[in-house]
């Protein structure tokens, strides 16, 4: 199963003002599952629990897909071990794969076997068998993420997330992009007089969105699990037609890394892009890099 395509922006313009003006509506024709789930959500009325917990789900890329498997396996301990720093010790995080990697020894870590033998990019059919799990990783309310093998998540921000407690749940506005092959740090925000061109960081990367999720309610576990079949510039407006609008994180959250050698998006020559956007928005302050490079333990 491939990634479902996006839908047309005029479509979800229509669709979120519809919502916006009559509130719950019922699905149309030209809705795909997504939309669905999402608008099954909102006639739910939803009432948001206290968030007792975050979940992160992971799909990470076989070793018959990868050149250096050790490295991949590498980098995505890297990856839970920022979970496993966290000031708050409210998470759970899953890894999806055909074979089990090496993992942190610590009971808030689950893996999920992935059996499925069709040929090509799994990683949608991945996301799937993590949302279709939730109402087994996740056994109270609180925000489920989607989150990339190889990306790194800042101290303090499951804390943050649990603290605030915001209605719908959180969106990686501001975050930092790393060219590993220099170790240039740029960052992704939204625009602004001295840099009109550049993006938030939930346009450049699949580990921007938390929602809330109730595994006493399955139309959460159903939203999400049809939420993730997406690329992350549908989130935002999923969550919006879902009732579940977004608010933007304090700092700068996730840290993604380009260009260390078995990057997803390389296989379909997308991060040349990506490159030029670090050098366009690179940190050169010392100080800056400093507090990054703890914050995220690079």
């Amino acid at each position: 199963m491939a990634q479902v395509p996006a839908v047309p922006k005029l479509t979800r313009a229509r669709h979120l003002l519809r919502s916006t003006l009559f509130g719950r509506i019922n699905p149309t024709a030209d809705m795909v599952a997504s939309e669905r789930a999402a608008l099954a959500v909102r006639a739910k009325g939803l009432h948001q629990e206290k968030a007792q917990q975050v979940t992160f789900l992971l799909p990470m890329v076989g070793p018959d897909q990868v050149g250096d498997w050790d490295a991949v396996a590498a980098r995505l301990r890297t990856t839970l071990d920022g979970f496993v720093a966290q000031d708050s010790a409210n998470w759970r995080a899953a890894v999806c794969c055909q074979s089990r990697p090496d993992l942190p020894d610590d009971p808030r870590i689950t893996y999920l076997p992935f059996t499925d033998p069709t040929p090509g990019n799994d990683k949608w059919r991945k996301l799937r068998v993590l949302g279709e799990a939730l109402s087994d990783l996740a056994d109270a309310p609180g925000y489920v993420m989607s989150f990339d093998a190889d990306d790194l998540l800042r101290q303090g921000t499951v804390r943050e997330m649990l603290k605030q407690q915001e209605h719908g749940g959180y969106l990686v506005q501001s975050g930092y992009v790393m060219d590993v092959s220099t170790g240039d740090i740029g960052l992704a925000d939204m625009r602004s007089l001295s840099a009109p061109m550049r993006k938030p960081f939930w346009k450049l990367c699949g580990s921007c969105a938390a929602l809330y999720h109730d595994p006493s309610v399955p139309e959460t576990t159903t939203f999400l699990t049809e939420m993730t079949q997406h690329e992350h510039r549908m989130f935002p407006y999923l969550a919006a037609l879902a009732g579940q609008s977004l608010h933007p994180l304090s700092r700068p959250s996730v840290l993604y890394m380009l260009n260390h050698g078995e990057n997803f998006g390389a296989r379909r020559g997308r991060v040349g892009y990506k490159t030029r956007f670090v050098q366009s928005y690179r940190i050169d302050d010392t100080d800056t890099l400093e507090t990054i490079r703890d914050d995220f333990r690079l």
